[in-house]
């Protein structure tokens, strides 16, 4: 089986848009308390996106590609706080 019949790889393409998105929030001064709420609602819009762009995007109707999207977005939150436990994040 490939991953790509998984939907698997639209997911990712959102969670690293994300993490971009959250690292070049965390270098504008905003408060780092915004950036799960900034890379959520991101993620949200690109599952939107990502239903209509990507033919392989796991999700066919509106709630389910917002949800996937989010989830997706709230993951590189979650990566980025991996690199930091694991020693290789610096600060905040």
């Amino acid at each position: 089986m490939d991953i790509t019949s998984l939907g698997i790889t639209g997911v990712a393409v959102i969670t690293v848009i994300c993490y971009l998105i959250g690292q070049a929030v965390k270098v504008t001064g905003l408060d780092n308390k915004y950036i799960p709420v900034i890379v959520g609602t991101t993620g949200g819009i690109l599952g939107v996106a990502g239903m209509f762009l990507m033919p392989d995007f796991p999700a066919n109707d509106y709630m389910t590609a917002v949800a996937v999207g989010i989830v997706s977005g709230l993951a590189a939150t979650g990566i980025n706080q991996v690199v930091k436990q694991m020693g290789g994040g610096g600060s905040e």
